[in-house]
């Protein structure tokens, strides 16, 4: 004999709200299909098995216990009249799908594909994102019909609201959410029915973000900075070169060579996209590079020191190097910013941002597409608008300036 009946399992997630759940038992063991709704304890009447009317959303998520229980007795009946015993997890797997892949699934893959790629920081930063949506829902299995607006909005607000994320980290995890839909979708043929994403749904917008870079006069004080210790000397060296190549991102700068220097120039292969880049020196990120010519005679030796001892044929061991190496080198920076008593951040990446800042509206975009290695002139236009005030500025004063 089997019986099912609607359940508040409990098993709050990080927001302290219940699932609602079918229970399906046979032969006293017990399996549970999820909703994907959750609610606050004290909405749920369990003499009765379902919502109180006192809940918002009462009506709503009664009807969906009513539809999933219908769903569940079909198969329940099926199961009882058929002549071959069949354990709870089987008739679970009858009423859920056999070849269904769930969302958790489906992501281990996703992020399975990310490290055959060798996108060791991607995969980092991606699968932290899916343990935190895992915590949020309290479990480890969702299935794609569970994952519905309702749900992606409950999320969007606890990332906002209780982790205290940024709009544009809130998105980045949607996106996130999103591509997994999508690849499942495409490789597992999961039904667009459900699809929470689109118009009148889940849309992702990005927010636009702050780009404040520094200003000449304060780049000037960085290079003439003093009074510094030798480990933050370094920090704004690497900074300083980063700026002087027009922004090379800092695990590029981590991983040049001396063989990368030929006739005044630097040849050398972007790590984001591969790209080949060949730029001429500076005068003056040459005489930053002097102060490291130790090693220059040695072939393939690093310009600096802080991945020596690395295997750098091993991308993996790089890239988790390079993560800990920025992170060193932002803290150095960071004090280096106070002493200098200016008020802005100081990061590697704001090494691009100042470059920008200070180009302006001097060098055509067409240029600073090719100095900033952007495939499209449309990224590097979204890019610069950050950082190009003059037409706006003198509008602005042509009215107000009377």
């Amino acid at each position: 004999m089997s019986t099912i009946q609607a359940v508040l399992r409990r098993k709050p997630n990080s927001a302290g709200l219940f699932p609602l759940a079918i229970r399906l038992t046979k032969d006293r063991k017990s399996s549970y299909l999820y909703t994907g709704q959750y609610i606050d304890e004290k909405f749920w009447d369990s003499k009765h098995s379902k919502v109180k009317k006192s809940h918002p959303n009462s009506k709503r998520l009664n009807n969906l216990l009513l539809k999933k229980l219908s769903e569940a007795n079909d198969t329940l009946l099926n199961s009882d009249s058929s002549s071959t015993d069949q354990s709870v997890n089987k008739i679970k797997k009858a009423i859920v799908g056999e070849d269904k892949k769930e969302f958790f699934e489906v992501s281990e893959i996703f992020l399975g594909n990310l490290l055959k790629r060798k996108k060791f920081n991607q995969h980092y930063n991606q699968n932290k994102r899916i343990e935190i949506f895992k915590n949020f829902i309290g479990r480890s299995e969702l299935a794609f019909t569970d994952l519905d607006v309702t749900l992606l909005k409950g999320f969007e607000a606890h990332l906002l609201f209780e982790r205290k994320v940024s709009p544009r980290t809130a998105v980045n995890y949607l996106m996130l959410i999103r591509t997994i839909y999508n690849f499942a979708r495409k490789e597992f043929n999961i039904d667009y029915n459900n699809y929470p994403f689109g118009k009148g749904k889940i849309q992702i917008k990005f927010p636009e973000t702050e780009k404040i870079g520094w200003n000449k006069e304060e780049v000037q004080q960085l290079e003439t900075v003093e009074g510094i210790t030798h480990a933050q000397q370094q920090a704004v060296h690497v900074w300083l070169v980063s700026f002087y190549f027009a922004g090379v991102r800092v695990g590029d700068v981590l991983k040049l060579k001396w063989s990368d220097f030929k006739d005044g120039r630097l040849y050398y292969r972007m790590g984001k996209n591969q790209k080949l880049v060949s730029l001429a020196v500076p005068e003056k990120a040459q005489i930053i590079l002097n102060s490291y010519e130790v090693e220059k005679g040695k072939k393939d030796s690093l310009v600096f020191p802080f991945l020596k001892g690395t295997n750098l044929k091993n991308e993996k061991e790089v890239a988790t190097r390079v993560k800990t190496i920025t992170r060193n080198l932002n803290r150095r920076l960071e004090i280096v910013a106070e002493k200098l008593k200016i008020d802005k951040k100081l990061s590697m990446h704001i090494a691009r941002h100042s470059f920008g800042n200070i180009s302006g509206d001097k060098i055509p975009i067409q240029m600073l597409q090719k100095l900033y290695r952007h495939s499209s002139i449309t990224t590097t236009i979204n890019y610069q608008q950050n950082f190009m005030h003059k037409e706006t500025d003198d509008a602005l004063d042509s009215v107000i300036n009377f």
